[in-house]
Protein backbone atom coordinates (compact mmCIF):
# COMPACT_ATOMS: atom_id res chain seq x y z
CA UNK A 1 0.00 0.00 0.00
CA UNK A 2 2.94 2.60 0.97
CA UNK A 3 4.36 1.92 -2.12
CA UNK A 4 1.30 2.27 -4.52
CA UNK A 5 0.70 5.83 -2.50
CA UNK A 6 4.15 6.82 -3.05
CA UNK A 7 4.05 5.73 -6.56
CA UNK A 8 0.75 7.98 -6.84
CA UNK A 9 2.05 10.84 -5.45
CA UNK A 10 5.39 10.57 -8.03
CA UNK A 11 2.92 10.23 -10.77
CA UNK A 12 1.12 13.46 -9.54
CA UNK A 13 4.20 15.65 -9.42
CA UNK A 14 5.56 14.37 -12.41
CA UNK A 15 2.35 15.25 -13.98
CA UNK A 16 2.96 18.94 -12.94
CA UNK A 17 7.25 19.34 -13.22
CA UNK A 18 7.45 16.77 -16.20
CA UNK A 19 5.94 18.68 -18.68
CA UNK A 20 7.75 22.32 -17.23
CA UNK A 21 11.39 20.68 -17.18
CA UNK A 22 10.76 18.95 -20.36
CA UNK A 23 9.18 21.98 -22.04
CA UNK A 24 12.07 24.15 -20.92
CA UNK A 25 15.00 21.73 -22.18
CA UNK A 26 13.03 21.54 -25.83
CA UNK A 27 13.15 25.45 -25.88
CA UNK A 28 17.03 25.15 -24.80
CA UNK A 29 17.50 22.24 -27.45
CA UNK A 30 16.23 24.79 -30.11
CA UNK A 31 18.42 27.39 -29.18
CA UNK A 32 21.86 25.26 -29.13
CA UNK A 33 20.92 23.46 -32.56
CA UNK A 34 20.53 27.20 -33.60
CA UNK A 35 23.48 28.21 -32.35
CA UNK A 36 25.48 25.31 -34.01
CA UNK A 37 24.23 26.04 -36.93
CA UNK A 38 24.62 29.70 -37.13
CA UNK A 39 21.15 30.97 -36.66
CA UNK A 40 19.90 32.84 -33.56
CA UNK A 41 16.91 30.39 -33.00
CA UNK A 42 13.40 30.94 -31.24
CA UNK A 43 12.97 31.72 -27.63
CA UNK A 44 13.19 29.49 -25.11
CA UNK A 45 9.26 29.29 -24.27
CA UNK A 46 8.60 28.58 -27.99
CA UNK A 47 7.57 25.23 -27.29
CA UNK A 48 5.16 26.52 -25.20
CA UNK A 49 3.68 29.00 -27.02
CA UNK A 50 3.56 25.88 -29.85
CA UNK A 51 1.84 23.65 -27.68
CA UNK A 52 -0.53 26.73 -26.70
CA UNK A 53 -1.55 26.81 -30.33
CA UNK A 54 -1.99 23.25 -31.08
CA UNK A 55 -4.41 23.38 -27.84
CA UNK A 56 -6.24 25.91 -29.58
CA UNK A 57 -7.24 24.50 -32.46
CA UNK A 58 -10.05 22.61 -33.46
CA UNK A 59 -10.18 18.53 -32.21
CA UNK A 60 -9.58 17.18 -35.70
CA UNK A 61 -9.08 13.18 -36.27
CA UNK A 62 -9.89 10.96 -38.75
CA UNK A 63 -11.06 7.92 -36.12
CA UNK A 64 -12.10 7.70 -33.04
CA UNK A 65 -9.34 5.88 -31.27
CA UNK A 66 -6.53 7.45 -32.40
CA UNK A 67 -7.21 10.19 -29.34
CA UNK A 68 -7.76 7.31 -27.32
CA UNK A 69 -4.49 5.66 -27.93
CA UNK A 70 -2.38 9.26 -27.39
CA UNK A 71 -4.22 9.81 -24.10
CA UNK A 72 -3.39 6.79 -22.87
CA UNK A 73 0.42 6.51 -24.01
CA UNK A 74 0.85 10.18 -22.26
CA UNK A 75 -1.11 8.78 -18.89
CA UNK A 76 1.58 5.82 -19.08
CA UNK A 77 4.47 7.88 -19.91
CA UNK A 78 3.60 9.95 -16.65
CA UNK A 79 3.09 7.16 -14.60
CA UNK A 80 6.01 5.70 -15.80
CA UNK A 81 8.16 8.83 -14.40
CA UNK A 82 6.61 8.91 -11.17
CA UNK A 83 7.75 5.34 -10.56
CA UNK A 84 11.10 6.18 -11.69
CA UNK A 85 11.24 9.64 -9.65
CA UNK A 86 9.76 8.10 -6.58
CA UNK A 87 12.32 5.51 -6.35
CA UNK A 88 10.16 2.72 -7.41
CA UNK A 89 10.83 -0.43 -9.69
CA UNK A 90 13.06 0.56 -12.39
CA UNK A 91 12.06 -2.93 -14.80
CA UNK A 92 8.36 -1.86 -13.99
CA UNK A 93 9.07 1.62 -15.09
CA UNK A 94 10.77 0.26 -18.32
CA UNK A 95 7.81 -1.98 -18.66
CA UNK A 96 5.08 0.81 -18.66
CA UNK A 97 7.30 3.44 -21.04
CA UNK A 98 7.42 0.29 -22.92
CA UNK A 99 3.47 0.08 -23.32
CA UNK A 100 3.34 3.93 -24.02
CA UNK A 101 5.15 3.78 -26.99
CA UNK A 102 3.50 0.69 -28.24
CA UNK A 103 -0.02 2.62 -27.94
CA UNK A 104 1.81 5.85 -29.63
CA UNK A 105 2.62 2.95 -32.26
CA UNK A 106 -1.11 1.66 -32.41
CA UNK A 107 -2.38 5.28 -32.72
CA UNK A 108 0.05 6.04 -35.94
CA UNK A 109 -1.19 2.59 -37.20
CA UNK A 110 -5.23 3.53 -36.54
CA UNK A 111 -4.83 6.52 -39.02
CA UNK A 112 -4.59 4.12 -41.50
CA UNK A 113 -2.23 6.92 -43.59
CA UNK A 114 0.62 5.03 -45.74
CA UNK A 115 3.33 7.74 -43.84
CA UNK A 116 1.88 7.07 -41.08
CA UNK A 117 2.15 3.12 -41.17
CA UNK A 118 5.83 3.59 -42.53
CA UNK A 119 6.97 5.63 -39.54
CA UNK A 120 4.81 3.37 -36.92
CA UNK A 121 7.16 0.52 -38.49
CA UNK A 122 10.12 2.55 -37.49
CA UNK A 123 9.06 3.65 -34.19
CA UNK A 124 8.59 -0.15 -33.60
CA UNK A 125 11.92 -0.77 -34.98
CA UNK A 126 13.22 1.64 -32.69
CA UNK A 127 11.68 0.10 -29.90
CA UNK A 128 12.96 -3.21 -30.79
CA UNK A 129 16.34 -2.18 -31.03
CA UNK A 130 17.15 -0.19 -27.93
CA UNK A 131 14.86 -2.45 -25.65
CA UNK A 132 17.63 -5.07 -24.98
CA UNK A 133 20.21 -2.38 -23.73
CA UNK A 134 17.38 -0.83 -21.26
CA UNK A 135 16.96 -4.78 -19.66
CA UNK A 136 20.50 -4.89 -19.63
CA UNK A 137 20.58 -1.66 -17.27
CA UNK A 138 17.71 -3.33 -15.07
CA UNK A 139 19.85 -6.32 -14.65
CA UNK A 140 22.44 -4.24 -13.44
CA UNK A 141 21.16 -2.58 -10.97
CA UNK A 142 19.75 -5.58 -9.21
CA UNK A 143 23.47 -6.75 -9.19
CA UNK A 144 25.15 -3.60 -7.63
CA UNK A 145 22.24 -2.43 -5.95
CA UNK A 146 20.18 -5.89 -4.86
CA UNK A 147 17.23 -4.71 -5.66
CA UNK A 148 15.12 -3.36 -8.54
CA UNK A 149 14.16 -0.58 -6.87
CA UNK A 150 15.86 3.46 -8.17
CA UNK A 151 15.55 4.27 -3.92
CA UNK A 152 18.78 1.39 -3.57
CA UNK A 153 21.30 3.53 -5.47
CA UNK A 154 20.92 5.94 -2.50
CA UNK A 155 22.20 2.98 -0.14
CA UNK A 156 25.09 2.59 -1.77
CA UNK A 157 28.53 4.27 -0.82
CA UNK A 158 29.73 4.53 -4.48
CA UNK A 159 27.57 5.19 -7.33
CA UNK A 160 26.60 2.34 -10.02
CA UNK A 161 28.84 4.08 -12.60
CA UNK A 162 32.09 3.07 -10.55
CA UNK A 163 31.54 -0.59 -11.69
CA UNK A 164 28.55 -0.26 -14.46
CA UNK A 165 30.69 2.01 -16.62
CA UNK A 166 30.05 -0.19 -19.32
CA UNK A 167 26.19 -0.45 -19.24
CA UNK A 168 26.67 2.99 -18.67
CA UNK A 169 28.32 3.25 -22.20
CA UNK A 170 25.62 0.88 -23.92
CA UNK A 171 22.51 3.30 -22.90
CA UNK A 172 24.34 6.01 -23.80
CA UNK A 173 24.18 4.78 -27.21
CA UNK A 174 20.46 3.93 -27.37
CA UNK A 175 19.65 7.05 -25.37
CA UNK A 176 19.86 8.81 -29.34
CA UNK A 177 17.56 6.46 -29.77
CA UNK A 178 15.04 7.20 -27.30
CA UNK A 179 15.45 11.38 -27.33
CA UNK A 180 14.77 10.61 -31.10
CA UNK A 181 17.99 12.04 -32.32
CA UNK A 182 19.96 11.65 -35.44
CA UNK A 183 21.29 9.90 -36.95
CA UNK A 184 18.42 7.07 -35.57
CA UNK A 185 15.48 9.64 -35.69
CA UNK A 186 14.24 7.09 -38.58
CA UNK A 187 9.94 7.64 -37.52
CA UNK A 188 10.40 11.06 -38.08
CA UNK A 189 8.30 12.10 -35.12
CA UNK A 190 11.74 15.04 -34.50
CA UNK A 191 11.48 18.70 -35.28
CA UNK A 192 13.85 18.82 -38.65
CA UNK A 193 13.17 19.97 -41.70
CA UNK A 194 14.36 17.08 -43.86
CA UNK A 195 11.78 14.28 -43.34
CA UNK A 196 11.53 11.87 -45.77
CA UNK A 197 8.78 10.44 -44.93
CA UNK A 198 6.03 14.19 -44.17
CA UNK A 199 5.91 13.92 -39.86
CA UNK A 200 5.92 9.97 -40.34
CA UNK A 201 4.22 8.69 -36.94
CA UNK A 202 2.42 12.06 -36.35
CA UNK A 203 1.79 13.08 -40.06
CA UNK A 204 -2.01 12.56 -39.42
CA UNK A 205 -2.33 14.23 -35.40
CA UNK A 206 -3.43 17.72 -35.01
CA UNK A 207 -4.26 20.11 -32.57
CA UNK A 208 -5.03 18.56 -29.01
CA UNK A 209 -3.88 14.95 -30.22
CA UNK A 210 -0.34 16.48 -31.45
CA UNK A 211 0.08 18.78 -28.09
CA UNK A 212 -0.25 15.23 -26.20
CA UNK A 213 2.50 13.91 -28.02
CA UNK A 214 4.40 16.43 -27.96
CA UNK A 215 4.26 16.37 -24.17
CA UNK A 216 4.73 13.32 -23.98
CA UNK A 217 8.43 13.47 -24.95
CA UNK A 218 9.07 15.57 -22.80
CA UNK A 219 7.93 13.81 -20.12
CA UNK A 220 9.74 10.43 -21.80
CA UNK A 221 13.08 13.12 -22.38
CA UNK A 222 13.21 13.96 -18.63
CA UNK A 223 13.25 10.50 -17.31
CA UNK A 224 14.95 9.48 -19.51
CA UNK A 225 18.25 11.78 -18.34
CA UNK A 226 17.17 10.94 -14.90
CA UNK A 227 18.39 7.25 -15.53
CA UNK A 228 21.87 8.74 -16.71
CA UNK A 229 21.50 10.76 -13.23
CA UNK A 230 21.01 7.27 -11.53
CA UNK A 231 24.50 6.22 -12.47
CA UNK A 232 25.63 9.14 -10.28
CA UNK A 233 23.41 9.31 -7.33
CA UNK A 234 24.68 7.17 -4.00
CA UNK A 235 24.99 7.38 -0.29
CA UNK A 236 21.73 10.23 -0.46
CA UNK A 237 24.51 13.38 -0.30
CA UNK A 238 23.58 16.79 -1.73
CA UNK A 239 26.73 16.08 -3.59
CA UNK A 240 25.99 13.05 -5.57
CA UNK A 241 22.71 14.91 -6.51
CA UNK A 242 24.16 17.76 -8.11
CA UNK A 243 26.56 15.27 -9.71
CA UNK A 244 24.15 13.13 -11.16
CA UNK A 245 22.28 16.94 -12.24
CA UNK A 246 25.42 18.16 -14.47
CA UNK A 247 25.92 14.46 -15.86
CA UNK A 248 22.66 14.13 -17.07
CA UNK A 249 23.25 17.61 -18.45
CA UNK A 250 26.16 16.84 -20.60
CA UNK A 251 24.95 13.88 -21.89
CA UNK A 252 22.07 16.21 -22.92
CA UNK A 253 24.13 18.63 -24.11
CA UNK A 254 26.14 15.31 -26.19
CA UNK A 255 23.09 14.19 -27.18
CA UNK A 256 22.40 17.53 -29.19
CA UNK A 257 25.78 17.63 -30.30
CA UNK A 258 25.96 14.40 -32.07
CA UNK A 259 22.29 14.85 -33.70
CA UNK A 260 23.38 18.19 -35.47
CA UNK A 261 26.57 16.17 -36.92
CA UNK A 262 24.97 12.93 -38.31
CA UNK A 263 23.14 12.36 -40.96
CA UNK A 264 20.07 9.93 -40.46
CA UNK A 265 21.64 5.70 -41.23
CA UNK A 266 18.98 3.14 -42.35
CA UNK A 267 16.53 0.70 -39.52
CA UNK A 268 19.37 -1.98 -40.55
CA UNK A 269 22.20 -0.01 -39.20
CA UNK A 270 20.51 0.96 -36.19
CA UNK A 271 19.56 -2.06 -35.23
CA UNK A 272 22.30 -4.32 -36.47
CA UNK A 273 24.56 -1.65 -34.04
CA UNK A 274 22.04 -1.00 -30.96
CA UNK A 275 22.26 -5.29 -30.44
CA UNK A 276 25.55 -5.31 -30.56
CA UNK A 277 26.42 -2.31 -28.50
CA UNK A 278 23.93 -4.13 -25.71
CA UNK A 279 25.50 -8.28 -26.40
CA UNK A 280 29.20 -6.52 -25.88
CA UNK A 281 28.51 -3.45 -23.29
CA UNK A 282 25.76 -5.11 -21.37
CA UNK A 283 25.74 -8.66 -21.66
CA UNK A 284 29.96 -8.23 -20.76
CA UNK A 285 29.40 -5.61 -18.00
CA UNK A 286 26.34 -8.01 -16.70
CA UNK A 287 28.50 -11.03 -16.97
CA UNK A 288 31.65 -9.86 -15.18
CA UNK A 289 29.29 -8.59 -11.97
CA UNK A 290 28.09 -11.98 -11.84
CA UNK A 291 31.51 -13.68 -10.59
CA UNK A 292 32.16 -10.22 -8.69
Amino acid sequence: MTTLITTIIGSICFAILGPIVGCLLAGADRIISARMQGRVGPKLLQPYWDLRKLLGKARKSVNGVEGTYITTALVLAIVAGGIFFSGGNFLLCVFVITLASLFFILAAYSTRSPYSEVGAAREALQVMSYEPMVLFCAVALYQLTGTFNVAGTLKQTHPLICFGWAVFLGLLFILTIKLRKSPFDLSDSGHHAHQDIVKGVTTEMSGPTLAKVEIMHWCENVMFLGWVAMFFLYDATALSAVVAVVAALLVWFLEIWIDNNFARVKWQAMLKWAWAVALVAGGLNIAVLAFL
